[in-house]
């Protein structure tokens, strides 16, 4: 590519639009990208119809509707290199939380049984039907770089960009939140778990030594660990650690549920059993990938099950 700027084509299919905005994260930064790359499609960025031919094409957003599909398609034709960009287009995203349901459920949820729209109807013009399930990028075309994030931070597009351009491997690290978060893990006599909601969490320990449920140990850092810096837990929003997503045996529950034990007195099977019940909450992010989804250890409906059961 050297003497040529790097053609790149970006799309937005169901997701929030966040790791477009997050682009823009970049500041001056940006200088340096635009010295690199020429962007040709981009619903943030350019008013062009259709997909110009390209070198790259960063895809947010998973697979909803069937306008997601045909555009995924269209874009794969059109571009050398795909990238999945952001959570969403690499595991689905919260979007896979609907996994829990039918696609008539979610339907009648939102157009006929919410009391804001009782009576209602379900759209069928101007409106691209929704597929029977949520799935990630890579469940309708091949991808070839994998961005998560919710949405990645600035540094690592900013890598991701100018690695395309340079031809080179990204500087991609596998670690956890916890690598990049600054609260000490203590042994405490913690016996009860905690709701997100309930007290104030001390700013320097570790909450899961505090007894709040931290997805932080579990989730691979894309983010710099700001949620925990700031007195929030980690939700998991960049996706699982690769060993959770390799390794057959290994559950975000279990994980965290082992750690915990080991820094309170709370046993590990009430914090499991705690996870499952907020399962739609721990798991939604990584949910519709076949890598989570399948799993052995994944069993959401039957968890539904019993929190309805009472």
């Amino acid at each position: 590519m050297s003497g040529q700027k790097l053609r790149v084509n970006t799309e937005w299919l169901s997701g929030c639009g966040g790791c477009h905005i997050g682009m823009v994260d970049l500041h001056e930064k940006i200088l340096d990208v635009l010295g690199a790359v020429e962007f040709l499609h981009s619903p943030v960025l350019t008013d062009v119809k259709g997909y110009p031919e390209a070198d790259i094409g960063l895809i947010e957003g998973a697979i909803r509707s069937e306008h997601d599909r045909h555009a995924a398609l269209a874009m794969r034709k059109a571009c050398k290199k795909i990238v999945a960009f952001g959570t969403c287009a690499v595991y689905g995203g919260l979007s896979g939380a609907t996994l829990a349901h039918s696609r008539e459920e979610l339907l009648a949820a939102a157009f006929t049984e919410n009391p804001t729209t009782k009576g209602g109807k379900v759209p069928t013009q101007d409106v691209a039907p929704l597929e029977q399930h949520v799935v990630p990028l890579d469940e309708v075309i091949d991808v070839d770089m994998y961005l998560p994030g919710c949405p990645p931070h600035a540094a690592f597009i900013f890598d991701a960009l100018l690695a395309l351009a340079e031809g080179r491997p990204p500087k991609a690290r596998d670690e956890s939140v916890c690598g990049n978060c600054r609260r000490e893990m203590v042994k405490t006599d913690v016996v009860q778990l905690k709701r997100h909601h309930e007290g104030i969490p001390e700013a320097k320990t570790c909450f899961l030594s505090q007894g709040y449920l931290c997805l932080g140990s579990v989730t691979l850092d894309r983010c710099l660990a700001p949620c925990p810096q700031k007195g929030m837990t980690c939700t998991g929003c960049a996706g699982p650690t690769e060993q959770v997503l390799t390794e057959p045996n290994r559950d975000l529950r279990t994980e965290v549920a082992e750690r915990m034990a080991r820094l309170t007195k709370i046993p590990a099977e009430e914090i499991v059993k705690a996870m499952e019940a907020q399962a739609k909450t721990h798991y939604a992010y990584a949910m519709a990938t076949r890598m989570v989804g399948k799993k052995p250890t994944f069993h959401i409906e039957k968890w539904i099950r019993e929190v309805e059961a009472g």
